[in-house]
């Protein structure tokens, strides 16, 4: 049996995709809307924590993979955070990082 892999549509950079997906031009807008705040959201929670990782990182004047052996990861997810490539990291991911060298997160909802 062959799977079929052909490409029916394909949707334009910057075009919103839930009405592209049937819901009504209302709808769609509200919901790209909240998406896109979402997705900021998380950007700006990604890059604080980065910033905490970082700065810890250069405090400690520590070489790539000396912080990469306490934060039990590569050197090269290493060199991501300090590079702050958000989208090659879950908060999940980070959160815990900053739990090994001491710097437990707390969430405030406000």
């Amino acid at each position: 049996m062959k799977t079929d892999t052909a490409i029916r549509h394909v949707t334009k950079p910057g075009a919103n995709l839930f009405l592209e997906l049937g819901f009504s031009p209302g709808e769609a807008k509200r919901l790209q809307t909240a998406s896109k705040k979402q997705i900021n959201d998380t950007q700006l929670l990604k890059q604080q924590l980065m910033e905490e990782l970082s700065n810890w990182i250069a405090e400690h004047q520590l070489k790539q993979a000396e912080a990469a052996e306490i934060l039990m990861v590569s050197r090269p997810r290493v060199s991501d955070v300090m590079n702050r490539k958000t989208a090659k990291f879950t908060i999940d991911t980070l959160v815990e990082m900053l739990s090994r060298i001491g710097k437990p997160v707390n969430l405030v909802v406000g």
